[in-house]
């Protein structure tokens, strides 16, 4: 009985953390319809997907501490509520102005969505049970990125881009329904009297002075800012440069998402055999060369869209590796606030990757070289940081590789 409760909780918590990147995903083979419907430009509608990143970015600071201090139920409600209202506001929107500030206020309700279950897992397991949950949580979050595209090419075709937001809007309301009758609250009374806002401010402080964290912290940021150029770039390279329908561009987005997720399995196994600190400097390493090599590509007059797909799907299997072995070394010195560093953490590559996002933006008129200029600049940003944070960390990470830490996961409960 305990095992199907924890399994149901599981599928809960795992549908509630993928609602924010769903809203993300779905939306993607939308972005040139809107443009054409609202009369924006290529970078103002990009600056809506810039300001969902930013608020869920913040959001998450703010989330982790409350959540502490007032349970894990009440945050849940009050973002997935906010999410829904400013979905409902999406659809209707009439300018691309309106449709950022909406934007950013579906954001900062998904942001709760994306704190509060790690933190369910946390009160209820510790350890390799702590782990197993977790992982299936991830295996149920990793699911949108391949279907939501296509589920939203889908919505596209038989409504417009604003059934996009209706759709998101209805999951909210799931999301309400199945807080309400599936999840119990974990966080009693007796231990919120331990939290306090001074208490959180002061770790925070603490990370902040730690640059081996923060250059950590920032490889990961850079991968992610690759990541996220692209995310905002591709729709209109792909639909329109290049001429796919959305639902072979959606295709085509969910083949990295393959790629990113398939080798992300096998970060544990690679890092007990040859050590974390290699993984990541071979990785990252071999990012920057794919990327600088496709940077040339177009450079040099190239045009083949089988090169972009493909040279970016090995690049997408080497963020595989980077972006959760990174945030496990980042916090193997900070057990004692790991929650706190796993939010911070994921806040500043968010920022990360949208400030990239809006300053390619600026650049953006639909043709794939501004594009891959900001993919391959942050590739190779991330390479030099990983050789300057550690050229000389791997007997500093030595218990990590020895079965303690080896697990990407692990840290991160």
């Amino acid at each position: 009985m305990q095992a199907t409760v924890s399994l149901r909780l599981v599928l809960i918590l795992g549908l509630l953390s993928a609602i924010g990147p769903f809203a993300i995903d779905m939306y993607l083979p939308a972005l040139p319809q809107i443009g054409a419907s609202l009369g924006a430009q290529v970078g103002a509608v990009q600056a809506s997907l810039t300001a969902f990143f930013l608020s869920v970015g913040v959001g998450q600071l703010l989330y982790g501490p409350v959540s502490d201090m007032l349970g894990r139920k009440l945050p849940l409600y009050f973002g997935l509520l906010v999410f829904a209202l400013a979905s409902v506001g999406c659809a209707l929107a009439t300018s691309i102005d309106t449709l950022i500030v909406l934007r950013f206020i579906q954001g900062l309700g998904a942001a709760a969505c994306m704190v509060v279950p790690r933190a369910v897992v946390r009160d209820l397991h510790t350890g390799h049970a702590a782990a197993r949950m977790m992982s299936l949580l991830m295996l149920v979050f990793s699911v949108s990125p391949i279907l939501a595209p296509l589920a939203g090419s889908g919505v596209i075709a038989v409504s417009s881009w604003r059934g996009v937001f209706w759709v998101v809007m209805a999951a909210a309301v799931l999301g309400l329904l199945l807080v309400w009758r599936g999840v119990e609250e974990t966080r009693g009374a007796e231990a919120r009297l331990d939290s306090s806002l001074s208490g959180a401010i002061k770790a925070y402080g603490v990370l902040m002075r730690d640059w081996h964290y923060l250059g950590l912290v920032f490889i990961g940021g850079c991968a992610m800012a690759g990541f996220f150029v692209y995310l905002a770039g591709s729709p209109f390279v792909l639909i329109n440069h290049y001429g796919l329908s959305s639902t072979q561009y959606s295709m085509a987005f969910a083949l990295n998402a393959i790629a990113f997720i398939g080798a992300a399995q096998f970060t544990g196994r690679l890092g007990q055999r040859f050590g974390l600190v290699p993984v990541v400097k071979v990785a990252a390493t071999a990012s920057g060369v794919v990327m600088a090599s496709l940077l040339v590509y177009y450079l040099l007059g190239g045009e083949r869209l089988a090169v972009l797909v493909g040279l970016y799907f090995v690049a997408s299997a080497l963020m595989g590796l980077v972006i959760p072995t990174t945030s496990v070394l980042a916090l193997e010195e900070h057990g004692a606030i790991a929650g706190t560093a796993s939010a911070l953490l994921g806040t500043l590559q968010m920022l990360t990757g949208a400030a990239a996002m809006q300053i390619v933006g600026h650049f953006s008129n639909g043709k794939p070289l501004p594009m891959v200029v900001g993919m391959a600049a942050g590739a190779l940003l991330g390479v030099a940081l990983t050789w300057l944070t550690l050229g000389g960390a791997q007997a500093r990470y030595a218990h990590a590789t020895a079965g303690h830490g080896a697990d990407p996961k692990g840290p991160q409960q």
